[in-house]
C-alpha cells in the first residue's frame, strides 16, 4: 500500500449528519407551516361537521314527521284535539282502519235474508235490516260495496262511528262517554251480498244522519307528546277513549325522536272558519346538538279531512 493511499481522506459529505440546531430549526419550521395549514383547514372541516349533524338532527326529526303525518291522514274527521302542560304538547285522535257508506234505502228487488246478511229480526225472510235505523236500537248495518282494508277490522276492539262532529256536539262526538256518543263496538264483520259487507255491533242508538252516508272504523285514540323536558317525541298508543283528554295517556310509549331543545315544542290545530271541512295541524320543533351547539328549527303544516 503506498503512502498516498494511507494519507487520503474521506470526502468530508459522505459521514456528515444533522446538527442539533438544524433539527430545531426544520422543527420550527414546519410547525409554522403546520399552523398555517391548520388555519386553512379548521374553518371548512369545521363546517363540514356543523353541516354533518344538521343533517343527522334532520334525518331523525324527518322520521318522527312522517310518522306523524302518515298517521293524521287516518285521522277520524274532528277528532284531533291539543292541549298542553308547562312547554309539553299533546296532540290526540282517532285512528281510523276504515270506513264506507252505510245503506239508507231498502234494495229492490229485496234481498233475501241469510248468514251474510243483517239478522232478520222481524222474521220476513228478507234483509230489510240491512238499513241502518236512527232514533232506535240497532246491531247492523250494511256497507255499499266492499269495505277497503275489511281483514284489518279487530271485532270486540274497534268501533263504528257515525257522523262525528267532534267535542260539544250530542250524538256526534266519539269522546263522549255512555250513550251521548255515535259510536259503538264491533262484534262481527263479514263479506255480505252483492259484494257488500255486513258490520255488526253491539246495540246503539245512533241520533245524526250522516249526510253522506258515511261511517268509519276506528280502531281507538293515538297521542303524540312533545316534550322539550325530556327532549323526546313520543307515540302513545293501546289506551281507552276519554271525554277529557288524557295528558299523558297510559299506553304504549314508543320514542321517534330525540335532541329537542329547551321551548323546542309548539303545535297547533285550526278548523278552517270559512271550509270547516278541513283543518290544518301545525308543528314547528327545535332540534339540539349539545356538543356542538347546533339548533335546527324545523316546521311542518299537515291538512286533515274533517267530513264525517
Amino acid at each position: 500500500m503506498t503512502a498516498n493511499m494511507m494519507n487520503r481522506q474521506p470526502a468530508a459529505d459522505c459521514n456528515r449528519g444533522f446538527t442539533l440546531v438544524e433539527m430545531v430549526a426544520v422543527m420550527a419550521i414546519m410547525g409554522v407551516v403546520g399552523s398555517m395549514v391548520a388555519m386553512f383547514i379548521r374553518l371548512p372541516m369545521q363546517e363540514y361537521q356543523d353541516a354533518q349533524r344538521r343533517a343527522d338532527i334532520t334525518d331523525a326529526a324527518d322520521t318522527g314527521f312522517t310518522r306523524l303525518k302518515r298517521d293524521l291522514q287516518t285521522a277520524l274527521p274532528n277528532s284531533v284535539r291539543v292541549t298542553s302542560i308547562g312547554q309539553v304538547y299533546y296532540l290526540e285522535f282517532l285512528q281510523m282502519r276504515t270506513g264506507g257508506r252505510y245503506r239508507s234505502v231498502a234494495p229492490l228487488p229485496q234481498v233475501a235474508s241469510g248468514a251474510n246478511t243483517c239478522p232478520d229480526t222481524n222474521v220476513d225472510g228478507f234483509a230489510d235490516e240491512n238499513v241502518l235505523q236512527f232514533g232506535v236500537a240497532d246491531t247492523c248495518l250494511t256497507s255499499l260495496g266492499t269495505l277497503p282494508n275489511l281483514a284489518t277490522i279487530v271485532p270486540n276492539s274497534d268501533s263504528v262511528v257515525v257522523y262525528n262532529l267532534g267535542p260539544g256536539f250530542t250524538g256526534a262526538d266519539a269522546y263522549a262517554a255512555g250513550a251521548t256518543n255515535n259510536r259503538s263496538l264491533v262484534t262481527a264483520v263479514a263479506a255480505g251480498a252483492g259484494g257488500e259487507n255486513v258490520v255488526r255491533f253491539t246495540a246503539h242508538t245512533f241520533t245524526l244522519d250522516s249526510p253522506g252516508r258515511r261511517f268509519q272504523i276506528i280502531s281507538g285514540p293515538v297521542t303524540y307528546v312533545c316534550d322539550p323536558g325530556a327532549g323526546t317525541l313520543t307515540r302513545i298508543s293501546g289506551y281507552g277513549i276519554a271525554a277529557a283528554q288524557p295528558a299523558p295517556p297510559a299506553g304504549a310509549t314508543v320514542r321517534l325522536a330525540q335532541g329537542i331543545g329547551a321551548n323546542g315544542c309548539t303545535i297547533t290545530y285550526n278548523q278552517n272558519i270559512i271550509n270547516q271541512r278541513v283543518g290544518v295541524v301545525s308543528i314547528r320543533l327545535t332540534f339540539s346538538d349539545a356538543t356542538s351547539a347546533t339548533n335546527v328549527n324545523l316546521f311542518e303544516e299537515i291538512q286533515v279531512s274533517n267530513v264525517p
